[in-house]
């Protein structure tokens, strides 16, 4: 299934779904596939999404809204990449990218939160404060994965305005698969 108002440029291939899943390949609304992007079998891709040459996806994998893919950015089977996550040129993702992140290297590494990206869309300057709090926990601090939900998850008493946000982190992050983990 593809959404409305998508632009799907040259040499796209999009696989359908596997009979032992959801049976669906579906594409959302507004996103902008350039050449040679190719989707497997059972890929989720959310709304407003850009996927740059070459970006590749295997089966099974999920992107939420807002996600940017670098050229030559390869993703590995069963990979989530959050809302508003961004990958750098000839990126290999193996591990599940969260909200926010940008990552670069193969494998991919967390290298900073997409901070222009959420300006563009009209984050405030508390949503942003939240983004980058959240950001240490994860990545700065040294904290274990269950410890900095539970750091992520106090900020909204300090960033009421980001209680979105952080609920959107924490679902992600409780989603995620012990073996496969999140981009470090």
């Amino acid at each position: 299934m593809i959404g409305d108002r998508n632009t799907i440029r040259e040499f796209c291939t999009f696989n359908i779904g596997s009979p032992g899943d959801s049976g669906v390949t579906r594409v959302g609304d507004d996103n902008w596939i350039m050449a040679y992007v190719h989707l497997a079998h059972d890929c989720v891709v959310g709304n407003n999404t850009i996927f740059a040459n070459n970006s590749q996806l295997a089966g099974h994998v999920q992107v939420g809204d807002w996600v940017i893919l670098g050229g030559f950015t390869v993703v590995h089977q069963f990979v989530r990449l959050g809302a508003h996550s961004m990958t750098a040129m000839c990126s290999l993702l193996f591990a599940d990218l969260p909200p926010f992140v940008m990552s670069q290297g193969q494998p991919a590494e967390a290298r900073s939160m997409n901070f222009e990206g959420l300006r563009r869309r009209g984050f405030s300057a508390e949503r942003l404060a939240a983004v980058k709090a959240m950001h240490k926990a994860l990545y700065s601090d040294e904290l274990t994965l269950e410890n900095a939900k539970v750091r992520i998850a106090d900020l909204t008493e300090k960033y009421p305005e980001s209680a979105p946000d952080v609920q959107m982190m924490l679902s992600f992050l409780e989603q995620t698969s012990p073996q496969r983990g999140i981009v470090r």
